[in-house]
């Protein structure tokens, strides 16, 4: 059995993403870092069991969300039922990455579970899949993982690597990062025109 089936045969929601305020106040923050208003297709691999997802539902226009994990793959189709313009879909990153491009990519908690190896080819095919304008989240733990070679501080450091991207915000707490990247580094203000 692996890591992550253990913890999901042990409870549907083995991080409480449900009930915790960390993880409320978590998914505030990641909604408010957007930004722009509405997405045409935004993608979230690494789903869990849905919370996030339902959130930037309320930001997109067509969502797709993934998980590697079966249950929680169960539980999110569940709980984003009545989205209509949601699919949810039980994909094992990287090697299952989804055909299409996307102006939203939330990659949030999953970088460190893939290894220097699985990361690498994670961004690329995120960063390829990337439609001009659109942006990249990342959200990462800061404290040690159990058998993750990496960090989330390491897995921000590889994200703000990737070629032709700009850091558009960030948000740097002792327990987790918060940064947004896009190919344009426009800020909300000017495309407000308020500069």
């Amino acid at each position: 059995m692996s890591y992550f089936d253990s913890l999901y045969a042990s409870s549907e929601d083995p991080w409480d993403y449900r009930h915790r305020w960390y993880e409320a106040r978590k998914r505030d923050l990641t909604l408010a870092m957007l930004p722009h208003r509405r997405y045409t297709q935004g993608y979230e691999p690494g789903c869990s069991t849905g919370e996030l997802s339902r959130r930037l539902a309320e930001r997109c226009e067509r969502l797709l969300v993934s998980d590697g994990n079966a249950s929680a793959v169960a539980t999110a189709r569940e709980r984003l039922a009545d989205q209509a313009h949601v699919e949810v879909r039980h994909l094992l990153l990287p090697d299952a990455w989804p055909a299409g491009a996307f102006d939203l990519i939330v990659i949030s908690e999953i970088g460190y579970y893939l290894g220097e190896n699985g990361l690498a080819a994670l961004l690329d095919r995120a960063h390829s899949a990337l439609l001009p304008g659109g942006v990249l989240l990342g959200c990462h733990w800061r404290h040690p993982i159990e058998g993750c070679a990496l960090t989330g501080d390491q897995v921000h450091e590889r994200m703000a690597a990737l070629p032709g991207l700009h850091r558009l915000s960030h948000l740097e707490e002792s327990d987790f990062l918060l940064t947004l990247w896009s190919s344009d580094p426009t800020s909300v203000a000017r495309r407000e025109q308020l500069l």
